[in-house]
């Protein structure tokens, strides 16, 4: 049976960490005879992610980092305890849906591919939730992820040649191999597209797959800031010119 380790990097996620890994507990794999590892790395959360964590969730490896070292750590934590074949990265809010792992898995079950992202620009239903969030929902605050990822996106197209449409999508599944082959130094957000331009190096087509999304605005925890787009943007210059 083929093992896909799920890395969930948290900090600060009481409010939303239990309802995600009930959601990600929920969707069974075994139709496509995968079976699922949890790994959440609590990256030195102030509030009760950890309590949460270990009171509810048994089945779940916990990892602790005793201080906030980043997203990138706390995924590198999470990359080097994985035992599965195939590697994804969950984010601890509840903006993703685990109910498509499914469409995410199937090009790498398939031999199609090693790497898979979900882009949330490819489906008809999420361009007009994209329209929705921009024009409604937590406006100005959606505007600017939406428009910084959208440019990382065309940096990254341009730089790489990836003919990607979402550099910065969370939901993304990589063969093992894939990351024992690339060697990551990221600390904060600058994991994607420190993985996306090592990837593309390495000689790996990403194959991108339609998903949804429901962001939350920062009032609801949102944590990325215009900063991170900044060093986003430098480091895919820096690994275009240097390993």
């Amino acid at each position: 049976m083929t093992i896909l380790s799920i890395i969930i990097p948290a900090y600060n996620e009481e409010k939303s960490i239990n309802e995600l890994l009930n959601r990600v507990k929920s969707v069974d794999l075994s139709s496509l005879n995968v079976d699922k590892e949890l790994i959440v790395v609590n990256d030195g959360s102030k509030d009760n992610t950890s309590e949460l964590v270990e009171k509810n969730h048994k089945d779940v490896l916990l990892l602790e980092h005793p201080q906030n070292l980043g997203k990138g750590a706390a995924i590198r934590t999470g990359i080097a305890k994985a035992k599965g074949d195939i590697i994804l990265v969950q984010d601890a809010d509840l903006e993703y849906d685990p109910t498509e792992y499914f469409v995410l898995l199937q090009p790498i079950l398939d031999g199609e591919a090693h790497v898979v992202f979900g882009s949330r620009y490819l489906s008809t239903d999420q361009k007009r939730r994209n329209y929705e969030f921009l024009k409604k929902q937590h406006a100005g605050a959606y505007r600017l992820f939406y428009l910084g990822g959208r440019l990382l996106t065309i940096i990254t197209n341009f730089l790489y040649g990836a003919g990607i449409t979402d550099e910065a999508t969370c939901y993304k599944m990589f063969k093992k191999e894939v990351l024992k082959k690339i060697k990551l130094n990221c600390e904060r957000f600058e994991f994607c597209p420190e993985v996306t331009a090592k990837t593309i190096k390495a000689g790996y087509r990403i194959k991108e797959v339609p998903i949804s999304y429901y962001p939350r605005s920062i009032k609801e925890g949102k944590k990325i800031k215009f900063k991170d787009g900044i060093q986003a943007l430098w480091t895919l210059v820096k690994y275009r010119l240097a390993d």
